[in-house]
């Protein structure tokens, strides 16, 4: 069978490091922080009082009314914001595509846990009678931002959400490349959004003992790869890409940012939340998107490692990228974006995505911010692009994901 080519022609995105796509990639660039102290609730009895919230979000800015609002999760909400964006990059005009032949796969991790959590509180607080919002369902239902933005846009193709944990985009973009390459559709709104900043989501990841707790230094906290890392730092948002069919975009004169080479899942088969040790599932999922993408280890210029600042996933994601590229991994640059923007769960991977992408047109290579102290189980003959961009020609990037569950996803893309 005759695979399609899939090319990206629009981008979108809401995150702590800026409401528009523009002020994203200057503000990667600047290796800007996006952490700062929870304004969202009371931090008094947590044990971490910080996250990398969107500034100064206000939806009424973005088109969204009072009354709507009150029917949209925030990540609802996000997701809608960054598709309008994204839509508008890429030119597409809506009257004249085929609507049946265009879709929206998005990822998120844990949906609408803020409705849920504010309708439960409201109930236990109200007495016995049950006094639950007609919208509570909707609301909180995962596939709702993919359903909202279909309705929105009037598309009819493929419509659904993947939900892998902190790999929900990455699933979702390689659903949406398989979906277009496989003659289904010709455009497909992928990625993913995030709203995980919540009493039960801080809560719940403090007792895990995922998140950093190191509320005096909040700026500096989400430091992949340096020694005193002590876990990740929670962000939210949305990232959002048009995935197009090539001959369809050329057709109707598309600007192309590159093109979607190849994609890897697998799973570790491990534990609930510690990534394998070794990292065999994260050196399968990038030996399967390599051998996906018909590229030699060798074309690859750039990773975007999933780098959450964990005490055991940053060495064991290292451990992986040298063994499958051997030599080639001292040649490569690397670096983790969630030094930045925190880690966005389920819509990590599409807000990392668009920094492949960023790198690979305008040739420079975000940082790893916030790095002071060596790790002897860390090699730093690797090029981790600590604490400064880097300009280099990037022609492949690669992208890994993972998720809590073992879930492993890597996404490729190259200049056309």
């Amino acid at each position: 069978m005759h695979l399609k080519r899939v090319v990206i022609t629009g981008l979108g995105t809401i995150n702590p490091l800026g409401h528009s796509i523009q002020e994203f990639f200057d503000n990667l660039d600047a290796g800007l922080s996006g952490a700062g102290p929870i304004t969202r609730f009371d931090t008094t009895l947590f044990k971490t009082k910080f996250a990398c919230e969107i500034k100064d979000y206000d939806p009424a800015k973005f088109g969204i009314d009072k009354k709507e609002e009150r029917k949209l999760d925030k990540f609802t909400q996000f997701a809608l914001i960054a598709s309008a964006q994204a839509l508008a990059d890429s030119a597409i005009d809506i009257t004249k595509i085929n609507p049946d032949r265009a879709g929206v796969i998005l990822g998120t991790g844990i949906g609408g846990i803020e409705t849920l959590f504010q309708e439960i509180e409201g109930y236990c607080d109200g007495g016995k009678t049950p006094r639950f919002s007609p919208f509570l369902i909707p609301k909180m239902i995962p596939d709702m931002a993919p359903g909202m933005i279909s309705m929105k846009y009037g598309l009819r193709g493929p419509n659904y959400t993947t939900v892998s944990a902190c790999a929900s985009s990455t699933h979702a973009m390689i659903d949406a490349f398989d979906n277009i390459r496989l003659g289904r559709a010709d455009i497909i709104i992928t990625g993913g959004s995030e709203a995980g900043i919540t009493v039960p989501s801080i809560g719940g990841f403090n007792s895990a003992q995922a998140m950093s707790t190191n509320n005096d230094n909040f700026k500096t906290a989400s430091r992949p790869f340096d020694k005193t890392r002590d876990g990740f730092v929670m962000g939210e948002g949305s990232g959002i890409l048009v995935f197009e069919e090539y001959e369809h975009a050329v057709a109707r004169g598309a600007k192309i940012y590159c093109e979607v080479a190849g994609g890897g899942m697998t799973a570790d088969a491990h534990h609930i939340t510690a990534p394998h040790p070794e990292g065999f599932g994260a050196i399968n999922v990038m030996r399967h998107a390599l051998e996906d993408a018909g590229l030699e280890k060798e074309s690859v210029d750039y990773v975007n490692v999933h780098g959450t600042a964990t005490p055991l996933g940053d060495i064991a994601e290292l451990k992986a990228i040298k063994a499958i590229f051997g030599e080639h991994a001292y040649k490569l640059n690397i670096s983790a974006t969630k030094s930045m923007t925190g880690h966005l769960l389920g819509a990590a991977g599409s807000v990392e995505a668009l920094a492949c992408i960023h790198a690979i047109n305008s040739g420079i290579v975000p940082p790893t911010i916030n790095f002071e102290h060596e790790d002897p189980e860390i090699d730093y003959k690797l090029n981790l692009t600590l604490n400064k961009a880097q300009r280099r020609e990037v022609n492949v990037a690669m992208n890994n994901t993972f998720g809590f569950g073992g879930h492993n996803s890597c996404v490729i893309f190259k200049k056309v």
